[in-house]
């Protein structure tokens, strides 16, 4: 660092013929070093390393809370979506067993419970009997014009619905709507008559099976949580 020394001559010799201390070479003292002291402060702010170890700690501090802020999120936003995957596997699960249903009324050609069993599902059929019998047994072209073609299913627009739970668990809202039936000859299921084996003759003619083919959209809903559902569309070969 260049130091400056200034002084005024005339204010030595001005002291020293005089012997006394003169007032106006002590203000001009005072003027030449702040003059001096301007040229010295920019450097010495310069070279001043003060607070630095604070600006450190506040950097760092901020990138572990950066750190931190994104590991929280992680694990917040893993819960959460393991637990809409849950609640979706329960609600998919109630709405196969309400395509199960479904299938036991098709086979029956009609309701296949008694009113014990209707009562335990809180079993509800929306549409008619014609309905029933034309979307069981007939084309869709060739159903009655009451009954119900399009694809939407739910609390508005379905064949059928029941409940689906158990005590002390959600229950599920099962909607389930036959949408579309391709004729075939299969008849209904009426069990295992008899035992016995049938001896085929000679001049018989096999009659070639065509199955029923029936389209079904099922809605499966959380009664306490609508917003909890699952969707599917089968397509059943009877």
């Amino acid at each position: 660092m260049t130091r400056y020394k200034i002084q005024d001559t005339r204010c030595r010799t001005h002291n020293t013929e005089h012997g006394m201390q003169d007032t106006e070479c002590k203000i001009q003292d005072r003027k030449l070093k702040n003059h001096a002291s301007k040229f010295q402060a920019p450097r010495s702010k310069l070279r001043n390393n003060k607070g630095i170890a604070l600006v450190m700690i506040l950097i760092l501090a901020a990138i572990a809370l950066a750190i931190m802020a994104g590991l929280i999120y992680m694990i917040t936003a893993g819960t959460q979506i393991s637990g809409m995957q849950k609640r979706y596997k329960t609600a998919l699960d109630a709405g196969f067993g309400g395509a199960d249903i479904t299938f036991q009324l098709i086979a029956a050609r009609g309701d296949p419970f008694d009113s014990a069993t209707e009562t335990l599902l809180n079993y509800h059929r929306s549409l008619s009997d014609t309905c029933l019998t034309d979307k069981l047994n007939k084309e869709t072209a060739d159903w009655d014009a009451a009954c119900d073609k399009t694809m939407t299913v739910g609390s508005s627009s379905n064949d059928m619905y029941f409940d689906l739970g158990a005590i002390g668990y959600p229950t599920y809202r099962v909607y389930s709507k036959i949408v579309d039936t391709v004729e075939g000859n299969s008849g209904a299921d009426e069990g295992l008559i008899s035992r016995g084996v049938v001896a085929s003759g000679s001049g018989e003619v096999t009659v070639v099976s065509m199955p029923y083919l029936y389209t079904i959209e099922v809605d499966a809903e959380n009664v306490a949580n609508p917003a909890e559902r699952a969707k599917l569309s089968v397509l059943y070969q009877y």
